[in-house]
């Protein structure tokens, strides 16, 4: 899985997928510092129908798309990518990396997950399967360390971790790459927290754009 592999792209698709709802400022920032780093052009937000590690979504699908694409306006870095949502059913991660790689089989892919994701990866459909596909790419989070990592995610990380960023380049998959964000960049936010504050009427400039604040109002989303 790891041979080395001189036809990878020199532009691989970066892909960052999610529930969103809402979509936030843990979403965007630390994806737009790593796509700096890694000299990334282009960041596809591909938002699930119904997440697999998750319930049902507060928001509905064109609701949540809507306020991707309104990121995607105010952030060049991104485009909407929805296909996801156009199956109209649960979908998994390895299915949709699969089919991505059927469309271009030589195109390398980068997978983005926070930390919290890394630290439950091992719970994934076919976990293993998924780096068959893709280079993972984990951004830190607070309050997520690799002290709490249970033993399937350690032997992971002994196997596929790369030691920086120079090893994606030489291989077309099977790799995790950690990226420490500086403080500046990690939020300790999640959706469900801002629906929570959004619900109390709180104030919530500082997690999200404005634009996404004003759509909410605007829908009358999570009141």
């Amino acid at each position: 899985m790891n041979t080395p592999d001189l036809s990878v792209s020199s532009h691989p698709i970066a892909i960052l997928g999610g529930s969103f709802d809402p979509i936030h400022f843990g979403h965007i920032k630390p994806v737009i510092y790593a796509a700096k780093l890694l000299d990334i052009q282009q960041v596809l937000l591909m938002p699930a129908y119904v997440s697999p590690h998750k319930k049902n979504t507060v928001a509905n699908t064109r609701q949540r798309l809507a306020m991707i694409e309104l990121v995607c306006r105010e952030y060049p870095l991104f485009k909407a990518e929805p296909r996801e949502l156009l199956k109209e059913h649960r979908s998994y991660t390895l299915d949709t990396l699969q089919e991505i790689s059927q469309e271009d089989p030589q195109q390398q892919c980068y997978f983005f997950i926070g930390m919290d994701s890394l630290l439950n990866f091992t719970k994934w459909y076919k976990y293993q399967e998924i780096l068959r596909f893709c280079q993972l790419i984990v951004y830190t989070r607070p309050n997520y360390n690799l002290k709490n990592i249970n033993n399937e995610t350690k032997s992971l990380l002994r196997q596929y971790k790369l030691k920086d960023s120079k090893q994606l380049e030489q291989q077309q998959c099977g790799g995790i790459l950690l990226i420490s964000c500086p403080e500046d960049i990690e939020q300790d936010i999640s959706s469900s927290h801002i629906r929570a504050k959004l619900k109390q009427q709180q104030n919530c400039q500082h997690l999200m754009p404005t634009s996404i604040i004003k759509y909410i109002c605007d829908h009358q989303l999570y009141s």
